[in-house]
């Protein structure tokens, strides 16, 4: 009999684990080039934000080899999310001045919530 309780213990604790993920998603993503190698992006973020202990707080442009591209190197985030969005659900921001390199032609965009991190849908962005 104990069997069945090893395999229940197992499954709530990988259930726990995946709670734990981010669940801020990117829904969908634009990008604009400004000028040579310069790139605006505008994102929409759906994120059940709470309040100051539970939102969306940034959002990342990632090169295909993982780098994260940021405005500033002192920068947590290609843009950061100042405050929760309660009421504002989903929300689109934007970010301008992102240097990519001219040989990138595709990016990836994910989210980041505040206290979970990343692990919500990300979207691909193709650079024409």
């Amino acid at each position: 009999m104990r069997k069945p309780i090893i395999v229940l213990g197992a499954f709530l604790m990988i259930s726990n684990i995946a709670l734990a993920a981010g669940n801020a998603d990117v829904l969908k993503a634009q990008a604009r080039n400004t000028s040579p190698g310069v790139w605006s992006f505008s994102v929409t973020v759906s994120h059940p934000d709470s309040g100051w202990e539970d939102y969306a707080d940034g959002w990342d442009v990632l090169l295909p080899d993982g780098t994260v591209v940021k405005p500033a190197a002192n920068e947590d985030f290609t843009r950061t999310l100042w405050h929760p969005h309660v009421n504002e659900q989903p929300f689109t921001r934007s970010q301008g001045g992102i240097e990519i390199p001219v040989e990138v032609k595709e990016v990836t965009i994910r989210a980041h919530d505040k206290p979970d991190g990343f692990g919500g849908k990300t979207v691909s962005v193709k650079l024409p």
